[in-house]
């Protein structure tokens, strides 16, 4: 490295060749990976790999009429995504003042003929299917707020993580029919 004096007219202190030689690799190489890092990128979401945002829509809903004085009951609804990303159902309300408290539920065999319902904190939607709700596996437990009759429809509203709610109709039939 050569150092000269300011004040005899040199300029000040010049770098040695070693030194720009350094300081341009150590910036090329970042330089570099991030150019790989973007060309991949951009060629991933070019291909449709990335996917996009989930699209949900809801239908096919139907909610058992109790039996005998229960108000205890299940709703059923059939919820297709067909947007490019997975959501998840976190819960299921109802403006309805019919319909009381309600929550997810998933139907548990335990091998030994004893078959137990778990409430859960929230169901898979994937990508490009429809998840379909039905006794044998996921299904909302509700309460009738009043008494309810076979061909009445019950509305309901279906919260998602990353989409906007859906709301859904359910017409109320009996168990079996």
């Amino acid at each position: 490295m050569t150092r000269t004096n300011p004040t005899d007219g040199g300029g000040g202190w010049r770098p040695s060749r070693r030194r720009v030689g350094e300081a341009l690799s150590a910036a090329i190489t970042p330089l570099a990976a991030c150019s790989v890092a973007l060309a991949a990128l951009t060629a991933w979401t070019a291909s449709g790999a990335a996917g996009g945002p989930p699209r949900i829509a809801a239908g096919n809903g139907r909610v058992f009429l109790p039996y005998g004085d229960s108000r205890d009951t299940a709703a059923f609804f059939d919820v297709s995504n067909i947007g490019g990303g997975e959501d998840r159902l976190t819960r299921v309300t109802s403006p309805s003042d019919s319909v009381g408290k309600t929550m997810l539920s998933r139907h548990e065999s335990s091998g030994r003929g004893a078959d137990t319902m778990r409430m859960t904190e929230s169901v898979r939607v994937p990508a490009g299917a429809t998840l379909v709700m039905s006794p044998f596996d996921v299904s909302v437990m509700t309460r009738m707020n009043s008494r309810w009759h076979t061909g009445e429809v019950v509305p309901f509203v279906l919260h998602f993580r990353h989409s906007a709610p859906v709301e859904v109709l359910a017409v109320v039939v009996r168990p079996g029919g």
